[in-house]
């Protein structure tokens, strides 16, 4: 990562791949200075954003509140790296081109990219309010092609626990959590899914897991008092 971004200064995919293989290393003030710089260079990166939330959690626990004050220095992206980067819109992707330099193949990076995923992810949530949970997993399925987006993943959970897939929703709430370990929803919705598989243990570690984050959660208190009568 560091010889391709030696050839191409704050290009997207080693910043991301970088910060993600700091990240692996424990090495979470290097990660989230990466993770931060490439949302300098395009602020519609829903995984940098991830990483960002999961660097903060992580340096908080491990630095405490004056975590950010033991930071390296970010960069700073100059303006014609920024631009260089942007497509100004799906339907003419050609217009400001990366360099030929640039690494190829970016389509899930692009703003177009992220664009088109959460226009997908919105047709998704409004085929959910009417009731249509098989069309909407159909869209989310679309979006997560292009975006692995922790919302997405647990939006999509929640159709298939409507339509009894049960197995498919512990899946994708356990892919929201491996983008955002602490995410409530993907904690309440895997526990539900187990619940109907009948694994009662595995269901009241995730319950115990969310009430650790949000003590006074009904729904999640009311679901525990069903699982410890099952």
């Amino acid at each position: 990562c560091r010889s391709a971004l030696d050839l191409v200064p704050f290009g997207i995919k080693p910043l991301l791949r970088r910060a993600a293989a700091y990240e692996a290393l424990e090495r979470y003030q290097l990660a989230y200075v990466d993770y931060k710089t490439a949302l300098q260079v395009d602020c519609s990166i829903q995984a940098a954003h991830d990483g960002v939330n999961r660097m903060t959690k992580a340096l908080l626990e491990k630095d405490g509140v004056n975590w950010r004050q033991k930071l390296p220095p970010i960069p700073t992206v100059p303006v014609s790296a920024q631009t260089r980067w942007s497509v100004p819109s799906a339907g003419a992707p050609e217009a400001n081109t990366p360099p030929a330099t640039a690494p190829r193949g970016e389509p899930d990076q692009t703003a177009a990219g992220t664009e088109r995923a959460r226009t997908l992810k919105e047709e998704g949530n409004e085929l959910v309010k009417k009731g249509n949970h098989k069309k909407a997993v159909e869209k989310y399925s679309e979006s997560l092609k292009l975006n692995q987006e922790c919302a997405t993943y647990t939006n999509r959970a929640l159709c298939y626990l409507n339509l009894k897939q049960y197995k498919e929703a512990v899946q994708d709430c356990t892919e929201a959590l491996r983008l955002d370990p602490t995410n409530v929803k993907a904690l309440y919705r895997r526990a539900q899914a187990l619940k109907e598989l009948k694994d009662y243990k595995s269901s009241i570690a995730d319950i115990k897991s969310l009430l650790k984050i949000e003590p006074k959660n009904t729904a999640a208190l009311r679901l525990l008092q069903e699982l410890n009568r099952a």
